[in-house]
């Protein structure tokens, strides 16, 4: 087999934000139908986001194939691009786009925060392990093919273009998950013109580079990614959600010691490609499902809330009066701190839409002359961006004082339910004895 063998017919497929999905190439359609990109259909896009936005359930399957689509629309219609790369880069490229999300756990990004493995780590070793559906299908077109897909994601490739294409500030990745999400979410703060861009796109000097006459495009572009960062992605209820699930498996870590839950194990086993490729979204539900009824009282209660969408509330900037306040009203009702309060600090600069503190990383500008320059040098309101002044916000977490009677009720039938399990079992025991 080759890796230019072509499908007997085009393959297409329906896409709210591109129209259609176009497959070409025999080897794409096969990594399509592979189990680790099918596990992607299992993996919410945004996490704990469709908490806030209820239509926002879409999957990293259907973003991955979007940023195919981009990738194969940019190989096709830029001119100076479709110069710059051979046929087999082409389709190398391609399958990148495809498999760039596999190395995703369960709520995206949290998972992160949880194994402590980054989702980039994770996809790099299951295109490298021979014992994976995508690995064993790559090396039966080309012994090498998996090492040059890892070399473009992770922006070592020698042919730089091709890391520039799928991971850069402007790239494919960045456009269908601004667009799609924006869609996904009903909100209108991700949109920018994909068509115009597409059309001032350039090849120059083996750089990617906008023409001049597309800049404003770009600052459309960049400030959908401001929007959409600020108003979705970091929403303090879609944080609050994610809260509830970092604080089960706090809890779980502070009573591991004397008591196993074997579900939950399997997050703290090794994280192989077998043992990861288990995890998604699915089962997560399905294991905290099981924990609503736990005999650890907190344990259940976090399980519950994760279940039935009971938030913690919150607040941007407290004053430490505020905070003490709140504490101490926790206190008085016997509610623990550390598993029913949160603080969160997001240092505003790493959520910057755009930045040029690296050469490499800036979006060239193409100018009428021929000249190529960075885009604060042709944006005024890039060139504001770049000089917003970085500082830390701070958000505090807590549960609802409100829910005072109903976290008593519950956790004096929880005790109530464990009492007379052990009266059931002690009284068993006389009965065997007698």
């Amino acid at each position: 087999m080759k890796i230019t063998d072509r499908l007997e017919e085009i393959k297409v497929m329906r896409d709210p934000i591109h129209s259609y999905i176009h497959i070409e190439y025999a080897l794409l359609w096969k990594i399509i139908d592979t189990p680790e990109m099918q596990r992607l259909r299992r993996i919410h896009q945004l996490g704990g986001n469709f908490q806030v936005y209820h239509t926002a359930e879409h999957s990293r399957f259907s973003h991955s194939l979007g940023v195919y689509e981009i990738v194969r629309r940019m190989l096709s219609e830029i001119p100076s691009l479709v110069q710059e790369v051979s046929e087999q880069e082409k389709i190398v490229l391609m399958a990148a786009s495809l498999v760039h999300d596999i190395g995703h756990g369960p709520f995206s990004h949290l998972f992160e925060r949880i194994t402590h493995k980054h989702h980039e780590t994770m996809g790099k070793e299951i295109l490298l392990d021979p014992s994976t559906g995508i690995y064993k299908l790559l090396v039966q077109y080309d012994q090498d093919l998996p090492d040059q897909i890892v070399s473009i994601l992770e922006r070592r490739h020698p042919k730089k273009i091709l890391s520039q294409v799928l991971c850069s500030q402007l790239d494919a990745d960045r456009m269908d998950y601004l667009l799609r999400d924006s869609y996904a979410t009903g909100t209108s703060y991700g949109k920018f013109d994909l068509e115009r861009i597409l059309r001032t796109l350039r090849v120059e000097d083996g750089l990617l580079c906008v023409k001049e006459s597309g800049v404003h495009s770009i600052e459309d572009y960049i400030m959908a990614r401001y929007e959409m960062y600020w108003q979705v992605y970091l929403h303090p209820d879609a944080k609050s959600y994610d809260i509830l699930i970092l604080k089960l498996f706090e809890r779980y870590e502070a009573i591991r010691s004397k008591r196993r839950i074997e579900a939950l194990e399997a997050f703290y086993r090794p994280m192989d490609p077998q043992t990861f490729f288990k995890l998604d979204d699915y089962r997560f539900y399905t294991i905290v499902h099981d924990l609503q009824e736990d005999r650890d009282p907190y344990l259940s209660d976090l399980a519950n809330r994760i279940m039935n969408r009971r938030l913690f509330d919150w607040v941007r900037e407290p004053k430490q009066e505020m905070i003490d306040s709140i504490q101490e009203k926790l206190t008085r009702r016997k509610i623990p701190l550390s598993i029913y309060t949160h603080e969160e600090r997001l240092l505003e600069d790493m959520y910057l839409p755009y930045t040029e503190r690296k050469k490499e990383e800036e979006i060239h500008v193409l100018d009428a002359c021929g000249k190529i320059c960075p885009l604060s040098a042709k944006s005024e309101i890039v060139k504001a961006l770049l000089g917003m002044e970085t500082k830390t916000c701070k958000y505090f977490y807590w549960q609802k004082i409100s829910e005072e009677s109903q976290e008593n009720r519950f956790f004096l039938l929880k005790k109530m339910s464990i009492m007379l399990i052990y009266i059931r079992y002690d009284t068993r025991n006389c009965f065997k004895e007698s």
